[in-house]
């Protein structure tokens, strides 16, 4: 009687991480956070929504004392943890996964290169007579990896596995170039003292990984001094989560150091923190929305850069990659599917509202753009669906690459 439990708990253990780690369960959490936002900041309690978003808190140690806004500790403090989870992805790919020979980099990279500068070039295309709008130009070049992947997993085995591999390749280089714009555009009245205790807070954590310490108390207790340093610095703080990560080891006497890591951050990030970070960034009051403004070059920029910038240049960066013969379009997977991501590589949700939070301080301005951003977003994910829900010929005519 006493083995049986033993010999079900495994079972029930697996299929509870199936659960957790399942991306329609992530994407639905998410979207059910940005839908209790809208909803919430629309009805008669908007001000309750307002006093939670603006709440202030403080930390301090002896006269160090950092106070912001609940909102800013989210997107500047909480997010660097999903910045942190992008980083590991990044290293682990790079140096093991898809992204470790050119062959597997190529495809995805141009891709990605293309679906952040045609997005990026449409904006600016209605927008650069402005100074105060241009600043929004990164915003629909951003992917959301963990939405784009959840509508995929909603589509089960209707698509292949090498079309989720590509897409997941297509929004780690998506992510790593929306960092890179964070730090180059976003940064500003850099503080040298502040940059030198990050690099020497960085190179604390260099010389943990080169004498294989297996702690991750002593990299988390360093990697909070780095984001410190960071966030004081002028740079964006997120950059540290990238950094903190570049300095995990892969291995620790034999052990999967990084993976195990990675793989207990990532239901935390899915579940909790983009939900979180959606809830705080979503609450678009439409009765704050100017809507000539909507309807005019800003909101139509962010519009038609993520609906139509992002499949054009994605589309445009594939056949690229096939034309100079540097890359493959991956087994199974032809132009029809290739397209249907391409259109789900629109859907920018949480990446493009992050992105906005940095651009725009202005409230009307940050109104418009989140509104466009979740028409944008709504548009490409229900475009990219409707491709890819379609029978794939080989499962109806017997005939076709096998997946």
């Amino acid at each position: 009687m006493n083995e049986l439990p033993q010999q079900q708990a495994p079972s029930q253990q697996t299929q509870f991480e199936r659960v957790l780690r399942s991306p329609a369960i992530a994407g639905g959490v998410l979207l059910l956070a940005m839908l209790v936002a809208f909803v919430w900041v629309n009805s008669p309690f908007a001000d309750t929504y307002e006093a939670i978003h603006h709440a202030p808190a403080s930390v301090s140690i002896g006269s160090f004392e950092l106070a912001k806004p609940l909102i800013l500790w989210i997107n500047e403090g909480l997010m660097v943890v999903f910045f942190f989870l992008i980083g590991l992805e990044i290293k682990r790919e790079a140096f093991e996964g898809q992204l470790s020979s050119p062959k597997q980099i190529a495809l995805p990279a141009l891709a990605a290169l293309g679906g952040m500068v045609v997005p990026a070039t449409i904006f600016l295309g209605f927008n650069s007579g402005s100074e105060q709008f241009a600043r929004g130009w990164a915003v629909p070049v951003a992917t959301d990896i963990v939405l784009a992947l959840a509508l995929l997993a909603m589509l089960g085995s209707r698509v292949p596995i090498a079309l989720k591999v590509f897409l997941t390749a297509l929004a780690i280089f998506d992510d790593f170039g929306t960092l890179v714009i964070i730090a180059l555009a976003y940064s500003e009245g850099l503080s040298l003292p502040s940059l030198l205790m990050a690099g020497l807070g960085t190179l604390v954590l260099i010389a943990l990984n080169r004498l294989r310490v297996a702690s991750l108390t002593a990299y988390i207790l360093i990697g909070v001094l780095v984001w410190v340093s960071v966030l004081e610095s002028g740079v964006h703080s997120t950059l540290a989560g990238v950094i903190i990560a570049w300095t995990i080891p892969m291995r620790v006497a034999g052990r999967e150091f990084l993976h195990k890591v990675e793989h207990d951050l990532s239901p935390w990030v899915a579940l909790l923190i983009v939900p979180v970070f959606a809830f705080f960034n979503a609450g678009i009051d439409l009765r704050g929305v100017e809507y000539e403004t909507f309807f005019g070059p800003l909101g139509l920029g962010i519009i038609l850069g993520l609906f139509i910038g992002k499949q054009v240049g994605v589309m445009l960066g594939v056949g690229i990659a096939l034309f100079l013969k540097i890359g493959k379009k991956p087994a199974g997977v032809g132009w029809r599917e290739l397209y249907g991501a391409a259109l789900l590589s629109g859907v920018g949700f949480t990446m493009s509202l992050f992105v906005a939070g940095l651009a725009f301080e202005q409230p009307g301005a940050v109104l418009t753009v989140n509104l466009a951003i979740v028409v944008g977003s709504v548009f490409s994910a229900v475009g990219g669906l409707a491709v890819l829900a379609r029978p794939r010929r080989s499962s109806r005519s017997g005939h076709g690459n096998c997946t």
